[in-house]
């Protein structure tokens, strides 16, 4: 599989306080990433800096060849195109319908046939379980549908990458499931994930790897099994003592 993502040497910080520091992973097409760690690791900021939502403050990030710290804005933006990504809190627009939503970037940022648009919405939503949904607004959807749509707008751009932050940690629990049966779908179907996530279980059963991040940088790589049962370092013990 060829290299999709690499990230080399890199450093956020906000003003004299350290976020994360030389941090060297890569990303190979069709792989599925869970970073986990403890709440205030710098997790989802990495997953920012990753897309430049969030600019490092020194290292590179290289996506499908191009180095995105150099770009202009314009540049970016077509690149982001191709890196879709599902934040916490849905950031669905209130006063569109559900399929007004996921329609909306590829007419004003692909300039596609509204037609086209349509039917690729109408697939994605059907992919997600809402084709129910299509003329509903958002303030009508629980949680678990918000987010399932949410999803289904990144995948309206067709993206070769999706970034999800913490997809599951704003829903109550019942509703988490149907979103991670989502994920799991996508991952199967050869979907390129980074997953910042505090859903174990996900982890173990459906990411190629496991990044740990702790104390200012990713502590341990592994394999969901090796990571799990055999954890190298003690603050990854630590960690997993707490949370299984």
């Amino acid at each position: 599989m060829a290299d999709l993502l690499v990230i080399e040497n890199l450093t956020k910080k906000f003003g004299d306080k350290t976020v994360f520091k030389d941090i060297n992973v890569t990303v190979k097409k069709g792989e599925v990433i869970a970073v986990i760690g403890p709440s205030g690791a710098g997790k989802s900021t990495f997953l920012r800096a990753i897309n430049m939502l969030d600019a490092p403050t020194s290292g590179d990030v290289l996506f499908e060849g191009n180095q995105l710290t150099n770009l202009k804005e314009i540049q970016l933006d077509q690149l982001r195109e191709k890196m879709g990504m599902v934040f916490q809190g849905f950031n669905l627009f209130p006063n569109l319908t559900v399929l007004e939503n996921i329609k909306l970037a590829p007419l004003k940022v692909k300039g596609q046939d509204d037609k086209i648009a349509t039917e690729t919405a109408k697939r994605l939503l059907a992919q997600v379980g809402l084709s129910d949904k299509a003329d509903q607004y958002p303030a009508s959807l629980s949680g678990g549908q918000k987010q399932r749509v949410a999803i289904a707008r990144a995948l309206a751009m067709s993206p070769d990458m999706l970034l999800f932050d913490e997809p599951t940690s704003a829903l109550d629990p019942e509703m988490v499931g149907e979103v991670l049966a989502v994920m799991k779908q996508l991952a199967e179907d050869g979907m390129t994930m980074i997953v910042v996530t505090h859903e174990m279980g996900f982890a173990r059963e459906v990411a190629d790897q496991v990044w740990f991040m702790a104390d200012g940088g990713i502590q341990e790589i592994a394999e969901p099994k090796t990571f799990f049962e055999t954890p190298k370092t003690e603050r990854a013990r630590d960690f997993l003592q707490k949370v299984l």
